[in-house]
């Protein structure tokens, strides 16, 4: 006999499967035999009762059949819990049933009294159940004796569900122990989950805290919207004492965070928004078994549109990125999650004809978004050429290789610096807007333009630079005590990004709704709490007054786009402000000839041209903008 076979034997052999299947035959045995002995017992003149025998052997396959049949064995003692109960109780009640066809159809019932049939389910479920409820119970509450390293008192802050299933992990380690519960529902008051308390509302936890001698707060909340969040981390803040928390269920689903996985509390968790509903039905019809086109696809926005695209399945997924290690660091991490994926990646400018030609040509995308572009503020204002060159040039470079091939949803990604640009950066999005807008009327591709604003971690905005200025002790430089942005994060505005994509029609400028602005100052304190410190104590904040071309507020509307809703809740709709496409044409000619002979005055000039009200500002001192309505 082959080795691998004797050793898949000998494996079969002592399987713990094996031995729950014979546990539980050998409780269907006791549950039969115990029940004929009540049942007999209560003659005047008791009957012996066979132990083994044909009818015992019926009852023995037909309810292993049962058990077999109704899934008992795919659970683990381990987590037995009432699924596992509800099966049992099945398994007896269907069994008990055939049982008495088989002993029927045997010997007409004649050595069976009735009653037995009907006790035996309710002794076959305490046989099977107790011992599995047993087992449980010991792994769960056993003390490892051996174990030298010392546990944590630890305070949990909710006891919903999330609260209950985090305990009930904490009690299997021997890292933490749970002293309580605090938690705002009444109807929770004075009671035990798994045998701790829930001690009283949140709003006391710096008492509750100080009373059980608490050494770390764990927060158990996923479903808290962020006021909820921002108020919690306040009085955890207030107690002095380490906390974390779980993740967010959409964290959870998207696969970037494991269930029950404790972690600090990022600014994400307080500036975010709640959960956006998105139309995931239309989504994949206009992505799955497509073949898509991202550039800057190892950039924030990009990597992540290249995660959730693969993750939609799409039928191949090219990615065109100049940086190099950006590139392969997305590339490595696309393969391994999604290893039947049809991926490329190719190193290569968007602003250069011969990488996009041959891109084209070889993939034939169906889908492109554009999301290369140099996006740094105050480093673009004195560098026009590279602004024009990349943020310009190479969407129309781009944008012409979709409409000659014959791409089907062209979707650029802009932002809302390009709304009454005051920076260089401003203006050269907001003129790759006007021409994917113009082109749209006039090819088959849907050309499409989504604008949003700050993005919270992606590279070169605030929240790395402060969390570095934090990590090396301060201080953190703010530009403006009033300056304040719109935020949302990557994942959010990705899923938005592709929620506008399946909506256009074409010619579209999309916004997305961004919220609340939040002021960076509040911002800065908030990460230099998060990082255990007090702002203004431990780590300074220091002022340097505002940079060449930034703004002190954020517009996401202009007056004259008259923006009206869309059927999504979250993105908004701009009427486009038309260029002549003969002007359009003549002057990013003059642009491409500016570009190549490297002549800025004349770049100004063509910029002037087509944006008329944009104003150069080589200095620091930036336009306060004032609020546009936001449509209702």
């Amino acid at each position: 006999m082959p080795p691998s076979l004797v050793t898949r034997l000998r494996i079969g052999l002592f399987h713990p499967r094996l031995a729950v299947v014979l546990h539980d035959l050998a409780m269907v045995w006791l549950a039969w035999i115990a029940t004929n002995l009540l049942r007999y017992s209560l003659l005047p003149e008791p009957q012996p009762v066979p132990w083994v025998s044909i009818e015992v052997g019926i009852v023995l396959g037909v309810q292993g059949l049962v058990l077999w049949w109704t899934g008992l064995y795919r659970g683990l003692w381990r987590f037995a819990s009432l699924p596992d109960l509800w099966n049992i109780l099945r398994a007896g009640a269907i069994g008990s049933l055939l049982i008495a066809l088989a002993l029927f159809l045997y010997n007409r019932l004649g050595t069976v009294p009735r009653a037995v049939l009907l006790l035996y389910p309710a002794v076959l479920v305490v046989c099977l159940g107790l011992p599995r409820l047993a087992y449980r119970y010991w792994k769960d509450s056993r003390l490892d004796l051996f174990s030298t390293s010392p546990t944590q008192r630890v305070l949990v802050l909710g006891a919903g569900r999330a609260g209950e299933a985090l305990v009930r992990d904490l009690k299997r380690e021997n890292r933490y122990r749970p002293v309580g519960f605090v938690d705002d529902n009444p109807q929770l008051r004075s009671s035990k989950l798994h045998g701790i308390p829930v001690l009283g509302r949140i709003e006391r936890l710096p008492d509750i805290a100080r009373e059980v001698a608490a050494e770390m707060l764990l927060i158990a909340m996923p479903s808290a919207s962020n006021a909820q969040m921002q108020r919690v981390v306040e009085l955890c803040e207030l107690t002095g004492l380490p906390f974390r928390t779980v993740p967010r269920l959409d964290d959870v689903v998207a696969g970037r965070s494991q269930f029950n996985e404790l972690k600090e509390v990022a600014i994400e968790d307080l500036l975010g928004r709640d959960p956006v509903t998105l139309d995931w039905t239309a989504i994949r019809n206009g992505l799955t078994g497509r073949r898509v086109l991202i550039t800057g696809g190892g950039g924030s926005i990009g990597a992540e549109l290249c995660r959730q695209v693969a993750r939609l399945g799409a039928a191949s997924l090219t990615v065109l990125e100049q940086g190099e290690y950006n590139l392969y660091r997305i590339d490595q991490e696309l393969r391994a999650d999604y290893p039947d994926l049809l991926l490329q990646a190719r190193i290569g400018d968007c602003g250069d004809p011969v990488i996009c030609e041959r891109v084209f040509a070889e993939v034939r995308p169906e889908v492109v978004f554009h999301a290369a572009a140099y996006k740094h503020v105050p480093l673009l204002q004195d560098q026009l050429r590279a602004a024009v060159r990349n943020n310009v040039l190479g969407t129309r470079c781009v944008a012409e290789a979709a409409d000659r091939y014959g791409t089907e949803c062209f979707v650029l990604i802009s932002t809302d610096k390009a709304v009454n640009p005051t920076s260089v950066m401003g203006a050269s999005k907001r003129l790759a807007e006007i021409w994917c807008q113009n082109l749209a009327a006039r090819s088959r591709t849907r050309f499409i333009t989504v604008r949003f604003g700050n993005v919270l971690d992606s590279a070169g905005s605030v929240v790395p630079l402060f969390r570095e200025q934090i990590r090396a002790g301060g201080p953190v430089t703010v530009t403006h005590p009033e300056i304040s942005r719109y935020f949302m994060t990557i994942p959010e505005a990705c899923q938005l990004i592709l929620q506008a994509a399946v909506l256009g029609q074409g010619g579209e400028i999309f916004a997305l709704d961004m919220g609340e602005p939040v002021k960076i100052a509040y911002l800065a304190e908030q990460m230099i709490r998060l990082a255990g410190k007090q702002p203004g104590r431990d780590i300074a904040i220091v002022y340097t007054g505002l940079r060449p071309g930034e703004k002190l507020f954020e517009e996401l509307f202009h007056p004259q786009e008259n923006y009206r809703n869309t059927r999504h809740a979250k993105i908004f709709l701009a009427q486009p402000r038309s260029v002549g496409w003969e002007l359009l044409n003549a002057q990013f000619a003059r642009a491409a000839d500016a570009v190549a002979s490297y002549d800025e005055e004349a770049l100004r000039r063509c910029v002037s041209s087509l944006l008329p009200d944009f104003r150069w500002r080589d200095g620091g001192d930036a336009d306060v903008v004032v609020f546009a309505p936001r449509p209702s």
